[in-house]
């Protein structure tokens, strides 16, 4: 998957990745996402994203956890 919505700029909040350009990291709308709150919610938040940004954020999110491990608590 091509993620044209998603940019990082080294130049701009420390390169972290974000919503086209727009200073909105991936991770708040991932976080908010996981924070039960609704699309409608989050673009009531910031009026500047669209549907396809949210949808696009959780894919990269996905994709990136694919590619990376993650401590986790494990049990036995």
């Amino acid at each position: 998957m091509q993620f044209t919505r998603i940019t990082a700029n080294p130049n701009q909040m420390d390169g972290v990745p974000c919503i086209r350009n727009l200073r909105i990291p991936v991770a708040s709308v991932v976080g908010m996402v996981a924070d039960h709150m609704t699309i409608e919610d989050i673009l009531s938040v910031f009026p500047d994203l669209e549907r396809e940004d949210i949808q696009q954020a959780l894919h990269y999110a996905a994709e990136a956890l694919r590619e990376k491990t993650l401590p986790v608590h494990t049990t036995s």
